[in-house]
């Protein structure tokens, strides 16, 4: 592993715009640095609920010996490994691939596609039983094991006090899953993802009238973690995309799980500046309506996005169970497989405000909210194909059987610079994703 050293130990102060300059501290004299030096920005003060309290630093304070550049799966690896919690600074060069070898590589022996889908097809097996009482040398034991494999390869555990940053334009990871779980103060920014390919999705005859394919590996997750600042990152599905799947059974053979997940009493996130393009079940905030999760999320769950562009998707950017989330500047941009936005979860409290929408012809702008619990949002300021429009109101009118009400019941005070939603899709346009940071 390459090491680029850095001399003394320094902490970092909030960088806000372009053009401030972040501080080091070494003893007492402040030194101005470059702001483009990424790995020692932190989180600027007041930028969404991720600066709230002790704020996010990440590894911005990393000494020397904890300052890395990875050009590898194994090196990144044995970077996140290293030094425990002390502060630490990950740079990635290059595109990086957790799975470089194909998925063949996590495939144990016996395992057998053309067997698993003889075994289980509808004719065959029906869809009145699951596949979870088959043994280990059956094809889904098989399965089950080979799945394994790769869960154990791809998945990376982020340590708190931590900035992975990518170098250059042009860095990011391939078929990896980030897991940001019960850490605090993290920090991820100017990297592609490629959203990770689950090798070996499991049918379940018994989920839906017709049975489903039901995959793993979210892209990113934060899992019982606080305090997380996620910048100028692009998500996408790439040379993989959902349109290219094949079906079996009659069904989409589904490889992908989300692109970022935050739950399990995750809280004080950030997301900004970031893009989110071609893919199905986007962002989830939340992940269960049962009492028993219910029990760790209710008063957390608090997530801000803001100037991220959300491109081609299907469906939740994000959906919501309890959190507090504050959605605002950004620019959504449907296409025809566009089933809508804001999913209205249990106990949510959704302000959506001043965010532009660019919809296609023949798609309401009633389709951006959908309606899974009875939750109060807030939803004002908001254009549709350049012209303000009440969001509530329109869905309110077009889907009565799932009438939404408005208030929220607070109101965000963790915000910088608020655009006005007619600026929103130039200015996120320019500036959101990766290799765009200024």
């Amino acid at each position: 592993m390459n090491a680029q050293r850095w001399h003394g130990h320094a902490a970092s102060v909030a960088v806000v715009g372009c053009t401030a300059l972040a501080l080091t501290v070494t003893g007492t004299t402040a030194q101005a640095q470059s702001p483009r030096d990424l790995a020692r920005q932190t989180l600027p003060a007041g930028d969404g609920w991720a600066s709230h309290g002790t704020g996010t630093t990440g590894g911005a304070a990393a000494d020397a010996d904890h300052v890395y550049t990875v050009t590898t799966w194994a090196e990144f690896k044995a970077a996140l490994a290293a030094g425990g919690s002390a502060p630490k600074i990950i740079k990635v060069k290059g595109v990086i691939d957790a799975v470089a070898d194909g998925c063949e590589a996590f495939a144990v022996p016996g395992y057998d596609f053309d067997a698993y889908l003889a075994t289980y097809a509808p004719e065959t097996w029906g869809l009145d039983t699951d596949l979870s009482a088959e043994p280990a040398d059956s094809p889904e034991g098989l399965r089950r094991a080979s799945a394994a494999n790769q869960d154990k390869a791809i998945k990376a555990n982020i340590p708190a006090n931590t900035t992975i940053v990518g170098v250059g334009r042009n860095a990011g990871f391939k078929g990896a899953s980030l897991q940001i779980k019960a850490v605090d103060n993290v920090i991820v920014r100017n990297l592609t993802f490629e959203s990770p390919v689950d090798c070996f999705p499991q049918w379940d005859p018994t989920d839906g009238s017709n049975g489903n394919w039901n995959s793993e590996y979210d892209t990113a997750v934060v899992y019982g973690s606080t305090h997380v600042w996620l910048d100028h990152n692009t998500f996408t599905d790439g040379s993989h995309p959902d349109s290219a799947a094949p079906t079996y059974f009659g069904m989409l053979y589904q490889q992908h799980d989300g692109e970022l997940d935050v739950v399990r009493g995750s809280n004080y996130v950030t997301a900004s500046w970031n893009v989110f393009t071609e893919h199905d079940k986007t962002i989830l905030i939340g992940n269960s309506d049962s009492e028993s999760t219910a029990v760790g999320d209710r008063g957390k769950l608090k997530v801000t996005f803001h100037h991220n562009l959300f491109s081609n998707l299907v469906e939740r950017a994000p959906r919501v169970r309890f959190g507090q989330v504050d959605v605002y500047n950004n620019h959504f941009v449907a296409d025809d497989s566009y089933a809508y936005s804001f999913g209205i979860g249990k106990e949510s409290q959704l302000v959506a405000q001043h965010n532009a929408f660019t919809l296609p012809k023949g798609i309401s702008a009633a389709k951006v909210l959908k309606k899974w619990s009875e939750a109060p949002l807030t939803a004002d300021g908001n254009h549709v194909n350049g012209r303000a429009v009440d969001l509530i109101a329109v869905h309110n009118a077009e889907i009565p059987a799932e009438t939404l009400q408005s208030g929220a019941g607070w109101t965000p005070t963790l915000r910088t610079k608020v655009d006005p939603a007619k600026a929103v899709p130039g200015i996120v346009g320019a500036r959101a994703g990766a290799g765009k940071i200024c």
